[in-house]
């Protein structure tokens, strides 16, 4: 289905919140959508193993209760407003449209938290519980927030409450314990994993705000206003996903380098890549078909192979290498198909084509 065929025809007048509202139109539902359908595969072949775990919800409820989750909940209830049909209805319109898309049945607690950055967010290990900060309730239109709440549902229907709440514990400990030398490098180090983890999974969460709003320039343009912030008339989508390809191909083998520096700490991918990731996504034929009723059911979740969704991942990676323009993913496609040269290679990844060989 094409982003044309969901166009509403015209806008209204603006609401009494500043939101600029549309008239409503219809949008598809997905009666018993697995989170398998959207999600990325690296992302997809990780929750499939937990899931096939024997005891793994059991050993995650033990450490509740060693996990702040009792003490956010309470934070967020006594200091932040709770969406409801009384307080930000809009929001809370929004909120069970998306899980009635999503065929969520228990509609996650959301709350607005008085902050001027931008962010959301869905934690909890038990029941998961929304967060949107009033800088983005202040930043997005009617269309934009709505793929954003579409995104958090789609992390409570996955499941990925959970990792993000252990992520947020064991950043903290990691903090605590940092002048334990091995303490601290062992914390860090599933961390980072962790952040991996997380950041394929925010491309899942976006694939179902895709899904929930049904609108792909409304995703665009609320990922553009992250980005650059509410000046959209200044901003221009092509020109926007061009710097996406400019990130992934320009520069030589030290671009590359920092391009992993600059990403290991973060727990989302940047705003660019995320982008082209959804734009390639919602032209894919799976997305298509998924669009046309053709998608995994949650009833065939435990019948999942969890060696087919490693091969999937592996096969996804793959792809993404051979694919990719960055010079280090060349590099190693090269080394993989055996190309020879490859000193010179390295020499030139690194600007060194115009020195002497000597050098």
């Amino acid at each position: 289905m094409s982003d044309d065929s969901h166009e509403s025809n015209g806008h209204g007048p603006e609401g009494s919140e500043g939101h600029e509202h549309v008239p409503s139109r219809q949008r598809r539902s997905f009666p018993g959508i697995s989170s398998r359908a959207y999600e990325h595969p690296a992302d997809r072949s990780a929750l499939v193993a937990l899931r096939k775990l024997s005891g793994f919800d059991t050993v995650f409820k033990a450490l509740s209760g060693l996990l702040p989750e009792r003490s956010l909940r309470l934070l967020f209830l006594s200091d932040s407003v709770r969406v409801s049909d009384q307080q930000f209805v809009h929001l809370h319109t929004m909120l069970l449209d998306a899980c009635q898309i999503l065929d969520l049945e228990k509609v996650p607690p959301m709350y607005v938290n008085q902050d001027p950055q931008p962010n959301a967010m869905c934690i909890g290990l038990d029941e998961p519980i929304i967060v949107v900060t009033t800088g983005l309730v202040e930043l997005l239109d009617e269309e934009e927030m709505r793929a954003v709440i579409g995104h958090e549902v789609g992390h409570a229907l996955s499941g990925h409450s959970v990792y993000r709440t252990i992520l947020l514990f064991l950043t903290n400990l990691a903090l605590r314990v940092a002048w334990i030398p091995l303490g601290n490098i062992a914390i860090m180090a599933i961390v980072t994993a962790l952040r991996e983890w997380f950041r394929k999974s925010e491309l899942s969460a976006d694939r179902a705000g895709l899904l929930v709003g049904q609108d792909l320039k409304a995703s665009m343009r609320g990922l553009m206003k992250i980005a650059g912030g509410n000046h959209l008339h200044e901003m221009n989508v092509d020109a926007f996903l061009a710097q996406a390809d400019e990130y992934e191909a320009g520069g030589d083998l030290r671009d590359s380098v920092l391009k992993i520096l600059n990403v290991l700490p973060r727990t989302h991918p940047f705003t660019t890549v995320r982008a082209a990731e959804l734009k390639k996504w919602a032209e894919s034929r799976d997305f298509q078909r998924l669009m046309d009723g053709h998608y995994p059911r949650r009833t065939e979740d435990k019948d999942t192979s969890v060696s087919g969704s490693f091969r999937e991942s592996a096969a996804s990676y793959a792809t993404n290498v051979k694919n990719s323009k960055d010079p280090l993913m060349k590099l190693v496609t090269d080394i993989a198909g055996g190309a020879g040269d490859l000193g010179g290679r390295v020499r030139r990844g690194f600007g060194g084509a115009n020195s002497s060989p000597d050098n």
